[in-house]
């Protein structure tokens, strides 16, 4: 069965399209956004799916529309914007580094954006606002070490690995050490940040988001075509004329703001980049980085994984991040079997 079709659009162009990939993408959107109206009808007032879209449609009563678009609605979409930077921000840094664990989680940005949010909170008492602030310069000064350290004629592989699991353990030193300096409540206030949760998320975390996705998401799709083409090699993509390291600088700057500004939003949500492009690929069976499959595929798997932790605990609700450490945690340990076998690790 052919899986790739020319499709040809006004103007006399052809483009062409992946079907099994089209698909993978339409139906992970659509799985992401039916389990968005059914979290969004989930918690103390419960609301079937057909109240939920009456609501969002602006044709439910007063209250219904109170409860969806100032209560519940903003957290979905923080959920949402966050899986989706963080699994098309987890595909760049996979397809750079050549590497199935070269993900934020293991190269330490996340640690660097907890110790950014940590200063804030333990050192200076700050705001949300302030915290979120720190999340984002600490995320953004762990990837800028992590690139100059990594950086010998170029940023390649497994160094880039090796750097970023130093640097995380680095920072997670610093992490430790600003916790046994805190006071109990900046303690108790830092844990739970530090768990990853969307717990209280408001407007006010969704238009920053929302923004910077807008803007950066364009740029990294627009790059897609050179970024497959370096997986030939530098020689080859040089000869075809990439810019290799520049290519690579916009597409890790990016994906680090994406991660830091993901975690600013909800915390260090773990394992969603490392997993979500993975099961992409596996699911869409392409070749390259599968950035829009990766996006779709962490955006559904934040979203389901925040209704588990609301609907499979009874009266206890846990924090998301929470629930994808334990999916995660497997899963990287089925992943790091699955490359030992295979003889590349």
């Amino acid at each position: 069965m052919k899986t790739n079709r020319a499709v040809r659009v006004p103007g006399g162009l052809s483009v062409r399209l992946d079907v099994r990939a089209f698909t993978v993408v339409v139906l992970l959107m659509l799985l992401a956004l039916g389990a968005s109206v059914l979290l969004i009808g989930t918690g103390d007032f419960p609301m079937s799916a057909s109240d939920v879209l009456r609501s969002l449609a602006g044709q439910g009563t007063e209250g219904q529309e109170f409860i969806v678009t100032e209560l519940r609605l903003p957290r979905v979409l923080v959920g949402l914007l966050v899986g989706a930077s963080l699994g098309i921000g987890g595909a760049l840094f996979q397809s750079i580094s050549r590497n199935p664990l070269g993900s934020p989680d293991i190269l330490g940005l996340g640690q660097g954006a907890t110790a950014g949010a940590l200063t804030v909170i333990v050192l200076f008492s700050g705001s949300a606002n302030q915290v979120a602030l720190g999340a984002l310069a600490g995320g953004l000064l762990t990837g800028t070490a992590i690139y100059v350290l990594a950086w010998k004629r170029g940023v390649h592989g497994y160094r880039l690995v090796l750097v970023g699991i130093g640097v995380s353990a680095v920072v997670t030193a610093v992490n430790g050490y600003l916790l046994t300096k805190s006071d109990i409540v900046d303690a108790a206030r830092a844990v739970v940040w530090m768990t990853g949760s969307l717990d209280g998320r408001d407007w006010d975390q969704v238009w920053p988001l929302l923004a910077l996705c807008a803007v950066l998401v364009p740029v990294v799709l627009a790059n897609s075509r050179a970024l497959r083409m370096t997986e030939m090699g530098d020689d080859v993509s040089n000869a075809l004329g990439v810019r290799v390291e520049r290519l690579r600088l916009v597409l890790m700057l990016s994906a680090v703001l994406l991660t830091a500004s993901a975690t600013a939003a909800a915390g260090p949500v773990s394992f969603v980049a490392l997993t979500a492009p993975q099961l992409a690929r596996r699911l869409t069976r392409s070749p390259g980085p599968n950035l829009v499959a990766s996006m779709c595929m962490g955006a559904a798997l934040l979203v389901l994984a925040d209704f588990v932790s609301q609907r499979a605990f009874g009266a206890e609700q846990l924090p998301v991040g929470v629930v994808t450490g334990v999916v995660g945690g497997v899963y990287l340990l089925w992943l790091l079997v699955t490359e030992r076998r295979a003889g590349r690790i």
